[in-house]
């Protein structure tokens, strides 16, 4: 072992700092850097038919998710009518069957 701290790491990349206001890369491709690759990809600006298409989209998944939960909810209703109908005829029935029993 040495008697020597141990220094710290040195950072393998200096940070780039853009001024506000000045764009980097009017093309928006953005650079990322690995060991062992580089890949580039770019990034565009909605425009207004891409911004009309895509809550075009997500107003049918909100539909699908509706009318999915909607379709639960109602196919339950039957369900709980006859439980209902049930607790009633097993209710106008013990009467009749809780003599007998004792």
């Amino acid at each position: 072992m040495t008697d020597q701290p141990k220094q710290p790491e040195r950072p393998r990349f200096e940070p780039e700092i853009i001024p506000p206001g000045e764009s980097h890369d009017p093309r928006g491709t953005r650079v990322f850097i690995d060991q062992t690759t580089t890949e580039q990809i770019f990034v565009g600006k909605i425009g207004p038919f891409g911004l009309f298409m895509l809550a075009l989209g997500i107003g049918a998944v909100i539909a699908v998710v509706l009318v999915l939960l909607l379709g639960a909810f109602l196919l339950w209703i039957p369900v709980v009518g006859l439980l209902i109908a049930a607790g009633l005829v097993a209710g106008v029935l013990r009467p009749l069957f809780a003599g007998k029993g004792r």
